[in-house]
């Protein structure tokens, strides 16, 4: 199994890829591959989506289907399973991805979807006579623009070795994680690890608060000792510290709290289908279900740490 590649080599052979969700994720995402030299075609559902992937130089296409036809790689960047499984199958007389693509192409999800949906899509594609891989990112809209995803893979050696030059384009790193349904597997036990950490991040700010901790004081001996991680060093909840962090930005979202509890949704339902004794995780998908049916889901996710401390508040004036 392949481990991983970076960045696009320069020999790569300019790919007709078609990019089926132009958003906040596969808008950008279509701009990188266009600057690395492949012919891409896209299509949105949403008329800005499809404006501002025209100015970055991607053909727009009137519909899925018409996208895909000449294309040798399709990736979809879509919101959920099922919005994954229609696009592929069609619906309501609208012609699916998977009869409208020429035999043999490559599909590559790279949704964030359930493990068993990525498994069903992958059998669909293969009944239709493609080939499939699931291949979720890491990154947000800041990696997707920059060109820095990391990028989870299942696929068989061959499929991956096929693609990753075309991923490499939009990415700083490309994994190859296993077979199919192993790259959404990496990806929700990535997300799993990022939600909680940065739960046990927020709480720790809060209590030094309370404590008589400054913010500045306790980030710097954490992030220089044993507690370092990405939710305090790179995504620091409170302002100051990492000047580039949410928090600094009234926690407008690099990843939004919405978004964490789909993923933490899709952990907690792999956790429970594998009997696995993960407290922490569903506890942090509990925590950020509330905060999504709030008004504060178009936030940041790092906006827990506001959670927190109103509960805090509540509790000493109780």
């Amino acid at each position: 199994m392949t481990d991983s590649t970076t960045s696009a080599p320069s020999t790569t052979t300019p790919r007709r890829v078609a990019m089926v969700g132009l958003g906040n994720m596969g808008g950008p995402m279509a701009a990188n591959l266009v600057k690395a030299g492949h012919s891409v075609t896209g299509f949105d559902l949403v008329p800005a989506a499809l404006e501002a992937a025209a100015a970055a130089g991607v053909t727009v296409a009137a519909s899925g289907a018409e996208a895909v036809r000449e294309a040798d790689i399709v990736i979809t960047m879509l919101p959920a399973g099922r919005h994954v499984l229609s696009a592929y199958q069609g619906s309501d007389g609208v012609e699916g991805l998977l009869a409208a693509a020429q035999p043999g192409t490559v599909f590559v999800d790279s949704s964030t979807i359930d493990v068993a949906d990525a498994r069903t899509a992958a059998a669909a594609a293969a009944a239709a006579g493609h080939r499939a891989l699931d291949a979720p990112v890491s990154g947000g809209t800041v990696g997707a623009a920059a060109g820095t995803l990391t990028f989870m893979v299942g696929a068989t050696d061959e499929d991956f070795a096929e693609v990753a030059p075309v991923l490499s384009a939009m990415a700083r790193k490309v994994v190859h994680c296993g077979a199919s349904g192993a790259g959404q597997a990496a990806k929700v036990c990535n997300n799993m690890i990022l939600g909680v950490s940065m739960i046990a991040v927020s709480e720790a700010f809060v209590l030094g608060e309370a404590l008589g901790l400054t913010n500045e004081a306790l980030f710097e001996v954490a992030s220089n000792a044993t507690a370092q991680c990405w939710a305090l060093n790179t995504n620091c909840p409170v302002p100051g510290p990492v000047p580039t962090s949410p928090a600094n930005r009234d926690f407008a979202p690099g990843f939004a709290a919405a978004l964490m509890a789909k993923d933490l949704g899709l952990a907690a339902n792999a956790v429970s289908a594998s009997g696995v004794d993960a407290q922490l995780g569903l506890a942090a998908a509990q925590i950020y279900t509330q905060l999504a049916e709030g008004d504060r889901a178009g936030q940041d996710f790092s906006t827990v740490i506001n959670v927190i401390r109103e509960h805090s508040a509540a509790k000493t004036t109780s």
